[in-house]
């Protein structure tokens, strides 16, 4: 018998959402994704919330934000219980992500869409797969096979595979570059042979990227001759994606000797920078064939920095000398230190910033990419700062007069379960 097969879009349709889809084969509910876009938009999460309790499986395609951002949230404050599946670097990357999210978050306001615990909680319920590695769905999933399979652009990231026993297969696959990289192999268009459904998206089908030669050239001039200018280079980059490559890139630049760059200082900044490195140095075997020759012969690993400072903090980037590079979170400049050096550095023009990557239109480094420099535009500057003298006392004030209105609302539900419990004991004597 043929199965019946919907698909609901909450998000990541006929926009630049994050994508967020319910597969629905027969009676067995797959959440596919489960992003968030940098403002944390509530009404996308109302929608998933309808649904929270019909889920039955999440998949997981890469571990930044826009694929799983949502996901402590749902887990932490609404209640999504069901086993959640993603390859191994996908589980370790997206941690790190979610942590350097909430800590620039938190840094930056009182922020609480999602805590340090809701994280360690939605990704307890993860099941870490290998590529090729198929997993058989139990209870109303009888008979429904998922299987993750490479899909390049992000360490760990996947196109995920779904059979029914005795019909044909379902294709989930957004976001996936079939080009091989620095780092990583491309995905393997040629494995699918025609789906019988393939869900996937067209954000970069217009889009005409240039030579990758041409490429690297261009940010090496531009690079250059701003250090060469006595100016300092800050480049937005994600948490534990696309920042592998650039990193590793700009760090074997540097150990070439006739580059020209040794005089000059090149730092990775986020709040789990270090973290990051050491699950990079672990992972080797999801990364391309070129970087894994290169280890198994010379043991050589590739994420062995010499050049690359790992920074945590503006105080310990302030002890990295100038000029520098300095590769820094979040690519979209929402928070982090990226928008911290962005307010430093851009009122002196011999500075450059470099966006690598398209965000969601509206966040500032959009606005740079479409706006351009060399023009005055408005940003608003949020930051937490320690209280002292009268600020302090208004804000210890309230916080009495809230914990007050508190113990009388739970005096006053006591006192009326109290009358209750009298007129009960009345009415039985009666």
């Amino acid at each position: 018998m043929t199965s019946i097969i919907k698909v609901h879009a909450l998000s990541g349709a006929m926009d630049e959402s994050p994508p967020c889809y319910i597969l629905q084969v027969d009676e067995f509910r797959i959440l596919l994704d489960c992003g968030w876009d940098e403002t944390f938009d509530q009404d996308f999460i109302k929608e998933l919330k309808k649904y929270v309790n019909q889920i039955d499986a999440v998949l997981l395609s890469y571990p930044d934000p826009l694929h799983l951002g949502a996901l402590p949230y749902m887990v932490g404050k609404c209640g999504l219980s069901c086993p959640i599946y993603a390859t191994i670097p996908v589980y370790k990357m997206g941690q790190m992500f979610m942590y350097d999210l909430y800590q620039s978050r938190h840094d930056m306001e009182e922020f609480d869409m999602f805590t340090l615990d809701d994280v360690d909680a939605a990704f307890d319920k993860i099941v870490q797969l290998k590529y090729n590695q198929s997993i058989n769905m139990k209870g109303k999933g009888y008979g429904i096979t998922i299987t993750p399979l490479p899909a390049g652009h992000m360490i760990g990231g996947t196109m995920w595979k779904i059979m029914k026993v005795g019909e044909e297969d379902i294709i989930y696959a957004v976001d996936f570059n079939h080009k091989k990289e620095r780092h990583l192999n491309g995905c393997e268009l040629e494995r699918l042979q025609r789906p019988s459904l393939l869900i996937t998206d067209a954000f970069n089908a217009t889009y005409q990227q240039a030579r990758r030669r041409a490429r690297d050239e261009k940010l090496m001039t531009n690079i250059l001759q701003t250090l060469r200018n006595n100016g300092n280079v800050l480049v937005t980059v994600d948490t534990a994606g696309r920042v592998l490559e650039l990193a590793h890139m700009l760090d074997q630049l540097w150990r070439n000797k006739d580059s020209g760059l040794l005089a000059y200082s090149l730092a990775l900044l986020n709040n789990v920078s270090y973290n990051v490195v050491e699950f990079a140095k672990s992972q080797i075997e999801w990364m391309s064939d070129k970087l894994m020759r290169s280890f198994e012969g010379a043991r050589n690993n590739p994420f062995q920095f010499k050049h690359v400072q790992l920074c945590h903090s503006m105080a310990e980037l302030n002890r990295v000398s100038s000029p520098k590079v300095v590769l820094a979170s979040s690519s979209d400049m929402e928070c982090g230190f990226s928008r911290e050096l962005f307010l430093q550095w851009c009122t002196k023009p011999n500075n450059s910033i470099i966006i690598t990557n398209r965000t969601s239109p509206g966040t500032l480094a959009r606005e740079l990419v479409d706006g351009g420099g060399n023009r005055t535009i408005q940003v608003e500057v949020k930051k937490r700062v320690r209280l002292e003298g009268t600020e302090l006392d208004e804000y210890l004030q309230k916080e009495r007069e809230k914990e007050k209105e508190k113990e009388k609302a739970e005096l006053d539900v006591y006192l009326s379960s109290d009358s209750e419990d009298e007129l009960e004991l009345a009415a039985i004597r009666g």
